[in-house]
């Protein structure tokens, strides 16, 4: 991979996949967590439904402030930062409602860094390589969900809900920080 992409893609690819992992790894248990709360298969369903709606909403708003910033990285930063706050979220939920709320800061934080992300990694394509940069991102973003998905199942199965949130948690605010120190002319 190294003689394929440079510096800046192979970063932006390691950083979102562990967002990615992260993502990835309540998804298939996720219905049984909803159930552990006290809620069921519908509320699992207005709750996704409720971070899907924000992250749609807020993704629009975003595309839009990150084409003015002159650091669109620190945007990155920000919606990975929303997101691992998110994911502590949810080890203080306690009902469907507080759930719905944690959906919510977890939609603004992806919907956040989203458009952002893509702005950075677009700009440094090789224009000759854009569809192979774009295709390792595409298939990260599978070999990132699969990973994540039997990770959080073990994890989750092991060591209880709680220890998975904070590993969710601690890999978005490592991606986060990673970046954040990173000089400005990397990225």
């Amino acid at each position: 991979m190294n003689r394929v992409f440079n510096r800046a893609i192979r970063i932006l690819l390691a950083t979102n996949s562990l967002i990615l992992i992260s993502s990835a790894m309540i998804g298939p248990i996720y219905a049984l967590f909803v159930e552990k709360i006290g809620g069921d298969l519908l509320d699992a369903s207005y709750a996704f439904g409720i971070f899907a709606m924000v992250a749609g909403l807020t993704t629009l708003i975003s595309g839009k402030y990150s084409d003015k910033m002159k650091e669109p990285e620190l945007i990155v930063v920000l919606g990975y930062i929303i997101t691992a706050l998110g994911f502590i979220g949810y080890i203080f939920v306690s009902s469907v409602w507080t759930l719905f709320i944690v959906q919510i800061v977890i939609g603004l934080g992806g919907a956040v860094y989203s458009p952002a992300f893509d702005s950075v990694y677009s700009k440094h394509l090789d224009g000759h390589k854009s569809g192979r940069a774009w295709g390792a991102w595409e298939a990260l973003n599978y070999f990132s969900t699969a990973l994540g998905a039997v990770a959080g199942g073990l994890i989750a199965a092991k060591l209880g809900f709680n220890f998975l949130f904070i590993i969710m948690a601690t890999l978005c605010f490592s991606s986060a920080v990673y970046i954040y120190i990173l000089p400005r002319k990397v990225l």
